[in-house]
């Protein structure tokens, strides 16, 4: 949104004087400074991490391209090298997309007016989604309400399908989104980003209801967005972030389109805003998904300001010459570091394994199974936010039965993915079969 009662969903408001941090039509929370250099060089660490990652492939690209078109980030060899990677994705394993990867693939081509655009309907892709969502409903009706993904994805679906005029049932979105629903935790634990892309949703889809038919639908909506909003605030920590550092972007998009539910006084938007910049400077966003999730809101965006038929902007600010990161991850000192690897089912098997330094959790896993194959076999998959788990002893987690492998450090379960963790000398690390 862009802070004036006026603006509908889409509107791009490039102006060079001001960012906004804008909380919907009616502005609890306002960021207003000058766009200076020194304001726009903390951004940097983001925009060079999307712009310059080697690992920025597949199912990421989208997030990427989606995250730079809508701040008004226009780096042209950027752009149709992420475009490429999504369009041979598409070709290469159209079948074997997830709902929320072909979600995630419309909301990045279809991002304001452009020719890629007709790659979404060259494909059919909006239609894909329709299939691909009533087949997660479908699962959930013959799979005690688990769906094929997770209420993460759904939420995307449902977002896309509203801005791309897909076909969905307003009822059946009422239905789905209860906020008690258990698809909205994780191993007991509120998922702050799960009730945040719901919220976008709904509010996308409460924005298109016509009140005199679907009226009693969205009342339900509206009640599932305040419980969803409370929940999300309840998240809250002291210094601002909510849930953690990596679920505050899509926390803060919430929060902007639903001020109406909460009081000024519930959240410091400015705290959160600064320590956000702390972590930015300390290197915590440095995988290519994690910044793409976080900066829009730093710049007053969400993705409810996608519009396809709305004219691509271009900010000047950010669109002048990138800086080169100042470090690779590999670049630091090539010694090596001993870790301590353990895998853990009824019983744990344990090593001792080097490594260099700078590696991360895969290297770790990757070593053990060099070392003994049999107990430390495992495989991975691609996803969004990078590599991640998806059997280990050949035991396959389950998305019906609820089950995953669960990275650990020093018995805490970690927030970020196995392929973006740096491991430490001396470090205890375990991976968990468990059950959310």
């Amino acid at each position: 949104m862009t802070g004036t009662s006026e603006a509908e969903p889409g509107t791009h408001n490039t102006s060079s004087m001001l960012i906004l941090c804008t909380l919907s039509s009616f502005t609890s929370c306002i960021l207003s400074y000058e766009v200076s250099k020194e304001n726009y060089f903390r951004l940097q660490p983001l925009i060079s991490t999307m712009i310059s990652s080697k690992y920025t492939r597949g199912i990421q690209a989208s997030n990427v391209l989606l995250s730079l078109r809508l701040v008004g980030i226009q780096k042209q060899d950027t752009e149709q090298r992420l475009i490429q990677q999504i369009e041979e994705n598409v070709k290469s394993r159209s079948s074997d997309l997830t709902s929320g990867q072909v979600a995630l693939i419309i909301l990045a081509l279809g991002e304001c007016q452009n020719p890629d655009e007709r790659f979404i309907y060259d494909n059919n892709l909006v239609s894909q989604l329709e299939t691909k969502f009533q087949a997660e409903v479908e699962n959930m009706g013959a799979h005690n309400c688990t769906p094929l993904t997770n209420y993460y994805q759904l939420s995307l679906d449902v977002l896309a399908l509203c801005l791309f005029n897909g076909n969905y049932s307003i009822r059946q979105v009422a239905e789905l989104f209860n906020p008690e629903n258990k698809n909205y935790y994780f191993s007991g634990q509120f998922s702050v980003d799960t009730g945040a892309m719901a919220v976008l949703a709904l509010t996308c889809v409460e924005r298109k209801g016509q009140i005199e038919t679907d009226g009693e639908y969205l009342n339900h909506i509206k009640k599932h967005k305040k419980s969803l909003v409370k929940k999300i605030l309840s998240e809250k920590k002291e210094n601002g972030l909510i849930g953690n550092k990596f679920s505050t972007g899509e926390a803060m998009q919430a929060l902007f389109v639903s001020s109406e539910y909460y009081n000024k006084n519930e959240w410091n938007c400015q705290q959160t805003l600064d320590t956000v910049f702390k972590e930015i400077s300390q290197g915590a966003f440095s995988i290519p998904i994690a910044a793409a999730q976080i900066l829009p809101a730093l710049v007053g965006k969400t993705y409810l300001d996608i519009n396809k038929d709305s004219p691509c902007v271009s900010d000047p600010d950010f669109n002048s010459p990138t800086p080169k990161p100042t470090s690779e991850r590999y670049t630091n000192s090539p010694s090596n570091i001993l870790v301590h690897y353990s895998v853990k089912i009824n019983r744990t098997y344990s090593t001792n394994v080097a490594v260099l330094n700078g590696s991360v959790f895969l290297n770790v896993m990757e070593a053990a199974r060099e070392k003994n194959e049999t107990i430390f076999r495992f495989t991975v998959e691609e996803s969004s936010w990078g590599p991640y788990i998806t059997s280990v002893q050949g035991l396959k987690a389950n998305n019906n039965d609820r089950t995953y492998w669960q990275l650990l450090s020093e018995g805490k379960p970690l927030s970020q993915g196995v392929g973006s963790y740096v491991v430490h000398d001396g470090e205890n690390l375990e991976v968990r079969w468990s059950t959310y």
